[in-house]
């Protein structure tokens, strides 16, 4: 399933964590710099995802000992003992991927050549952009399994914990990304557009710790389509 989603706002506070603000005094033509590149990235990019969820077939150990959590229809495994404690009990995994798209990269770029403050501010915006984006794609999830009566824990990405890398490319696969959304790879698994998101998120037949308590500040909350039927995900 392949979705566009509508952000036109970002976190301003979550941009400037993204550049490394500790409460610094920022000159006025500082302050209008990132608000004009949030404003441009916002303007240029096209949020979009694609995710499927997959039965959970079986889990063990590799022969050197590695876990994994073997998925149905795919030859996608999750391997390592992040995986094995994200996914204990899971009964299916959704699988994502998220783009704000080339025009980003482009941009990007260009500024990379020409403006290197400009580039900087850009780039925390597009980061700030995509997470948003992963964050709508995770609610598609969610909501998925809730009509299957099922609870979920968060995204854990590729390159966490001791997630390999190397799972990008059956991950990718796996999704149809490259056709789908554009998403390539280069020789040392870093994703094209470099702002993408790949993630997984187990789902489970009862109600995980990790699920929010309520719904205030849950990363989902905007793009929520479990609350507007008058239930949570917590059931």
């Amino acid at each position: 399933m392949v979705e566009s989603y509508a952000i036109d706002s970002v976190d301003r506070s979550e941009v400037l964590r993204y550049l490394g603000y500790a409460g610094q005094e920022m000159t006025a033509e500082l302050e209008e710099r990132i608000d004009d590149g949030v404003g441009r990235c916002l303007s240029i990019g096209a949020p979009r995802g694609t995710w499927r969820i997959f039965e959970v077939a079986g889990r063990g150990a590799k022969g050197d000992g590695t876990p994994f959590v073997r998925l149905a229809d795919t030859s996608l495994e999750l391997l390592g003992s992040s995986m094995q404690e994200h996914m204990d009990g899971a009964v299916a995994v959704g699988v994502m991927a998220v783009t704000v798209g080339m025009a980003v990269e482009r941009e990007l770029r260009c500024l990379s050549l020409t403006d290197r403050v400009g580039q900087v501010v850009f780039d925390a915006a597009a980061t700030t952009l995509v997470e948003r984006a992963a964050d709508a794609c995770e609610a598609s999830i969610v909501s998925a399994g809730h009509e299957r009566g099922l609870f979920s824990n968060f995204r854990f990405s590729p390159g966490y914990g001791d997630m390999p890398m190397t799972t990008q490319p059956v991950l990718l696969q796996a999704l149809d990304a490259q056709r789908q959304l554009g998403i390539a790879l280069t020789d040392t698994l870093l994703m094209v557009p470099t702002k993408s998101v790949t993630a997984v998120v187990g789902l489970f037949e009862a109600v995980q710790p990790s699920t929010h308590a309520s719904c205030a500040g849950c990363a989902c909350f905007d793009f929520c389509k479990i609350r507007p039927t008058g239930h949570t995900c917590r059931g």
